[in-house]
C-alpha cells in the first residue's frame, strides 16, 4: 500500500462487533497498512489478505460461496481458511490471519503460518511428461509439485522463455504499461527448486502411446507414465498476397509482442486485420503508442457473433473515441509498398500489418499418434484422450460441455490453466469430472468486458442494464439454462452467473 494512501475500513486490531457480521457476509479492514478482509462462513470468523494474490483485486467486491472467495477481477479463487489459491488466474496463497474473540467482539492481529499442502494419497504416477509450455502446461506442472507431487516432471516447450503472462502480451505489456519483468509466471529459480525439468526450445517429433515414448526433434527420447498435451493453437495466417511479409505480424508469443513494439517504436500507422478481442486490444495497446491505428474486419459489428449487437456496438465506439479507424465489412486482398489493398478501397502508409484472425489447434503430434481428433483433440469429462495414460488441455482439448453435453473446445488463458490445474489433481488421486465454466477478460483502454460460459452465436440473449451506461449484464441462453454471460462494470452478477453454471445453468 502506498504511503499516501489511508488503509480502508476499520483497524481489526481495535476489534468488531463479531454479530454485524452475518452469515456470508463480508467486512474490508486492516492490520497496520495490510488490507485484511474478514468473513464469516459455516458459523465462524475467518480472515485472509483483502488483495487477490494474482493482479491485487478487490476480494471484498467479489463472491463468497461454499467457504470460498472469488475475485471479482478475473476470478481466482481462494480458502476463505488457509488463504490457499484453488484456481487460476491466482497461484500464490494470501496471507491467512488469526481470529480472536472476546466480548462480542472479533480481533485480528498477527498472520497464521502457511497451511500445509492438502493430504492426497501417494499417486501410483512418478513419472509425468508434459508437451506444451502454455497456460495449461504450466499449471499442471506447478500445481503437481505444489500438492506434494514427488515424481519426475518434464516440461517441454517450444517456446524461447520460460512460462509467462501471455494475456499481457497484447495487454497492459504491449502498451507499454507493464515492465518486462512482471511477464514471467515464475522466475527461473523456481523451475530448477521445484524439480521441474523444464527444456525451452524443445520441438517433440512426435510419441508412441504403446511405447509410452516421446521423440524429440534432436532423436533424444523420453518415457512416461502420463503424458499430457497442451500444445495450444497457432495464429492463422490467411493466404493473401503480401502477407506473409517480415512487416506482417501475428500474436501469440513474448517474442511476437517484442516484435510489434520494436515495428512501433519506428513507425506511425499501423492496419489490425481481424477485429477479434486480440486484434481489437492490439489496436488499443497501439493506439497507446501513439500509433495512428486502423482496424479491417468483414463483419459490420465487432465481436456481434460472441457478445451481441449491443456490446460490440459499444466496444467500436470506445476505440474510436480513442481515434481507431474501423474498416468494416471490408476484405483485404493483398498489401505491398505499405498499401493495404481491400476490396473495396485501399489504405495507403501502412507501416506494418498486425494479424487478427483467429487460431487453429495444433493437434498434428495428436494425429500422427492416432488420436482422436476432431476440430481438436477429443477427450472424455476427465480430459483423458482415446490413448491410455494421454490427456490433453487448453486450446487443443475438445471435452464434454456441462452444461450442454456437447464437445467444445475452448481458446481461453484462464480456462486452460484449471484444465491443467484439474489435471495435476487428478493425477494426485482426486476424482470427478472436469467442470470448471469457461472464463476470459477483456481490456480496451480503461474498459473491460468479462465473460463467463461458452455461448453459440445462435443463442438467444437479454440485456440487464444499459451497455452505453457501461453498466449491463447480456444473459445467454439455450433450451432453458443460462449458457454464458457477459458483464461490463457488473463483476458481482458474473461471478453468481460462474456460480450457477458450474451447477448446470439452472
Amino acid at each position: 500500500m502506498s504511503k499516501d494512501k489511508k488503509p480502508a475500513g476499520p483497524d481489526f486490531t481495535r476489534g468488531v462487533l463479531a454479530s454485524d457480521i452475518k452469515e456470508g457476509a463480508m467486512l474490508l479492514g486492516h492490520v497496520g497498512d495490510k488490507p485484511v478482509l474478514l468473513a464469516r462462513s459455516d458459523g465462524a470468523l475467518h480472515a485472509i489478505g483483502a488483495e487477490c494474490s494474482h493482479y491485487h483485486g478487490p476480494l471484498a467486491e467479489g463472491l463468497l460461496a461454499e467457504g470460498k472467495v472469488h475475485c471479482p477481477w478475473h476470478h481466482a479463487c481462494f480458502d476463505l481458511r488457509t488463504g490457499k489459491a484453488l484456481a487460476a488466474p491466482a497461484i500464490d496463497a494470501v496471507a491467512c490471519w488469526l481470529v480472536e474473540e472476546k466480548s462480542g467482539k472479533a480481533f485480528v492481529r498477527r498472520e497464521k503460518e502457511a497451511a500445509a499442502s492438502a493430504e492426497h494419497p501417494r499417486p501410483q504416477t512418478r513419472r509425468v511428461v508434459i508437451v506444451g509450455g502454455g497456460a495449461a502446461g504450466f499449471a499442471t506442472a506447478e500445481l503437481l509439485r505444489r500438492e506434494g507431487f514427488e515424481g519426475e516432471i518434464t516440461l517441454l516447450s517450444a517456446d524461447a522463455d520460460p512460462p509467462y503472462d501471455r494475456p499481457n502480451c497484447s495487454k497492459d505489456y504491449l502498451a507499454g504499461q507493464a515492465p518486462k519483468d512482471w511477464m514471467p509466471l515464475r522466475d527461473e529459480a523456481f523451475y530448477k527448486d521445484a524439480r521441474i525439468d523444464l527444456r525451452l526450445k524443445t520441438e517433440v517429433a512426435g510419441f508412441d502411446p504403446k511405447s509410452r515414448k516421446v521423440v524429440l526433434a534432436d532423436g533424444a527420447t523420453l518415457t512416461y507414465e502420463i503424458l499430457v498435451l497442451a500444445t495450444g493453437a497457432e495464429p492463422q495466417r490467411p493466404r493473401i498476397e503480401g502477407l506473409e511479409g517480415a512487416n506482417v505480424h501475428t500474436l501469440r508469443s513474448l517474442r511476437d509482442a517484442e516484435a510489434i513494439i520494436a515495428a512501433a517504436g519506428k513507425a506511425k500507422r499501423v492496419a489490425i486485420v481481424g477485429a477479434s478481442f486480440i486484434g481489437l486490444e492490439v489496436a488499443a495497446s497501439l493506439k497507446q503508442r501513439g500509433l495512428d491505428v486502423h482496424v479491417v474486419a468483414p463483419e459490420t459489428v465487432p465481436l456481434e457473433k460472441v457478445m451481441g449487437e449491443e456490446i460490440g456496438a459499444w466496444v467500436q465506439k470506445v476505440h474510436e473515441k480513442k481515434g481507431v479507424v474501423f474498416h468494416l465489412g471490408r476484405k483485404v486482398t493483398g498489401f505491398s509498398d505499405g498499401t493495404l489493398r481491400l476490396d473495396k478501397g485501399k489504405l495507403p502508409d501502412i507501416d506494418f500489418v498486425v494479424l487478427g484472425v483467429g487460431v487453429k489447434p495444433r493437434t498434428e503430434l495428436a494425429e500422427a499418434a492416432g488420436l482422436n481428433v476432431d476440430n481438436g483433440v477429443v477427450t472424455d469429462d476427465h480430459l483423458r484422450t482415446s490413448a491410455d495414460g494421454v490427456y490433453a488441455a487448453g486450446d487443443i482439448a475438445r471435452y464434454p460441455d456441462p452444461v450442454s453435453g456437447k464437445p467444445i473446445r475452448v481458446e481461453h488463458w484462464v480456462h486452460a490453466e484449471r484444465q491443467g490445474q484439474y489435471l495435476a489433481r487428478l493425477i494426485m488421486g482426486e476424482d470427478g469430472p472436469f467442470h470448471d465454466p469457461p472464463y476470459f477478460w477483456s481490456s480496451h483502454y480503461d474498459k473491460m468486458i468479462s465473460y463467463t460460459g461458452h455461448a453459440k452465436g445462435s443463442d438467444p440473449h437479454k440485456v440487464a442494464g444499459s451497455v452505453k451506461k457501461e453498466d449491463a449484464a447480456v444473459r445467454f441462453h439455450s433450451d432453458g439454462h443460462l449458457t454464458a454471460i457477459a458483464t461490463i462494470g457488473r463483476d458481482l452478477d458474473n461471478l453468481k452467473a460462474e456460480q450457477k453454471l458450474e451447477h448446470g445453468g439452472r
